[in-house]
């Protein structure tokens, strides 16, 4: 059996890689790694983990029903305050959809309409 140990990237497709770095990297925050890449792309790194944006212009993004949350393909990502998180993305003009659940989740997406999870994670001690 393969002993899988850990995650270490994510690789989303989008159709306008310009339009994605401004939410990625300006409405969600996330640091860029500095890559020199043979195609049209970003790598952002958090934690252990890389999420990889690659422009693919022909790109036609899943339907996604926001209303099902959990059950869409979806990225989810940790926040230490999810109030806050979900200010600034309705600031930003982007859907918001609290988790049908009831936890402290909310669900977005992003321009090309890959759904995003943002949970609410405990405090380090």
């Amino acid at each position: 059996m393969i002993e899988v140990t850990s995650c270490l990237h994510v690789a989303v497709v989008v159709s306008n890689l310009n339009r994605s770095i401004e939410f990625y990297s300006n409405i969600l925050g996330l640091k860029k790694v500095d890559r020199d890449l043979k195609y049209p792309g970003i790598w952002y790194q958090l934690g252990d983990l890389q999420i990889h944006l690659i422009e693919d212009l022909d790109y036609q993004p899943p339907v996604i029903d926001l209303n099902k949350s959990t059950r869409n393909p979806h990225i989810a990502l940790g926040v230490r305050d999810l109030e806050v998180a979900k200010q600034q993305l309705l600031t930003a003009n982007c859907v918001v959809k609290m988790s049908n659940s009831g936890r402290a989740a909310l669900f977005t997406q992003d321009p090309d309409g890959n759904a995003i999870e943002l949970t609410l994670i405990a405090a380090e001690k």
